[in-house]
């Protein structure tokens, strides 16, 4: 008897259990559920604004429970800034964007073109466009408007749609994507 197959454990076995790790770890279309469901034992965001000049990248979320100090950090970070106003943003559209980024297996972090807004800039924004919705989710801090250098409006689009964690609308005219934790739905082109 070897030493190995004394404690049951093989070459093969080792190798197999490795390969295993290594394919549930790794991030895939069809194990996005999983990961909004608690598979990652670390959720991140990466962002940065344009408006502000503002860059996060951190760990928000660390084995089931959500790091209280990095959550007030992307409430600020995804405020109104144009009102200057901050939101608990739900944090099941912070998951999401988490699950989408990781899926596209991106260095660069998301563009945050439109996190929380307050019932005045979403009046303002939709006196301008028939694009803005009346209820906005975004007023309850349940959507944001992404893109990702180096990544199509339909990559990104894609990669939240799988997740199926709420809608996902696809702007490609304005080069973004929105992501909600709302009803689950796909728009757009």
């Amino acid at each position: 008897m070897t030493g190995n197959s004394s404690i049951g454990m093989t070459r093969r076995g080792i190798l197999g259990a490795f390969a295993a790790t290594v394919v549930t770890a790794a991030p895939t279309y069809s194990n996005a559920a999983g990961f909004l469901r608690g598979g990652g034992d670390i959720r991140r965001i990466k962002m940065y604004s344009g408006r502000t000049g503002e860059r996060i990248d951190m760990i928000y979320w660390i084995e089931g429970n959500y790091i209280k100090d990095a959550v007030k950090e992307v409430n600020y970070f995804m405020r109104d800034w144009r009102t200057d106003d901050t939101y608990k943003m739900d944090l099941r559209t912070v998951d999401i964007m988490a699950a989408a980024h990781n899926l596209l297996d991106a260095d660069q972090p998301y563009m945050l073109l439109s996190g929380y807004r307050s019932p005045k800039t979403n009046a303002m924004l939709r006196s301008r466009s028939g694009g803005v919705a009346k209820n906005s989710l975004h007023m309850r801090g349940q959507a944001a408007d992404l893109r990702v250098s180096g990544r199509s409006v339909q990559q990104v689009a894609k990669a939240a749609a799988v997740c199926r964690g709420g809608g996902v609308g696809r702007y490609s005219g304005s080069n973004f994507v929105h992501m909600d934790c709302g009803t689950v739905r796909t728009w757009g082109r």
